[in-house]
């Protein structure tokens, strides 16, 4: 039987994400809006919150992830995107833009400057951004959008290229809703 003191503390990192890294596959397959993404995840959290089955990894992992939700803790606490990776330079590659000079930058990065709006697109980014408009005047929205780097690890090439379509192709529509007249701009 496996118990957490028989993994070092990154591979328990990947057992407690791996509820929610499937929860974000499934969503990613059949997307729907921001109602049916925070479906998922409630359901995700509601499932990683109680085991299936007695089996004491399984009990572990739900009871570390329900002492976090508990104390507010983020259960994918630690995981920060690290730049660009080949999956998503291959795709932004197939519709020609190109990403080698592109750094992410995060909010707390370009404090001080000013915006008319502000597009969140993770829960912490969103907090951090709605604390910006107390002190910048713009607008903020959130667009929750799954983390195709961590949606699944271990994946094959393709299944991580149709993840990463998948978040890329989202988001673009994303942008043509939001900023483009109906039926105007490009398409993937």
């Amino acid at each position: 039987m496996s118990t957490k003191t028989d993994y070092v503390d990154e591979e328990w990192m990947h057992l407690r994400r791996s509820p929610f890294v499937v929860a974000a596959a499934i969503t990613i397959a059949d997307p729907g809006g921001p109602i049916e993404i925070a479906h998922e995840t409630t359901a995700a959290l509601k499932a990683a919150s109680s085991p299936p089955s007695r089996e004491q990894l399984l009990i572990e992992v739900s009871q570390e992830i329900s002492s976090m939700v508990a104390q507010k803790q983020n259960p994918l606490e630690g995981f920060k995107p690290q730049g660009s990776t080949p999956a998503d330079q291959a795709v932004m590659d197939e519709i020609g833009i190109d990403m080698s000079e592109h750094e992410p930058a995060q909010l707390k990065e370009i404090e001080g400057e000013t915006f008319d709006l502000i597009v969140t697109l993770s829960p912490e980014a969103h907090h951090h951004g709605v604390e910006l408009t107390r002190v910048i005047p713009a607008e903020i929205e959130y667009w929750p959008t799954p983390d195709a780097t961590v949606m699944l690890e271990g994946g094959d090439r393709e299944q991580i290229m149709i993840a990463y379509r998948a978040v890329r192709d989202s988001l673009f529509q994303r942008v043509k809703a939001r900023f483009l007249p109906a039926g105007g701009g490009p398409s993937i």
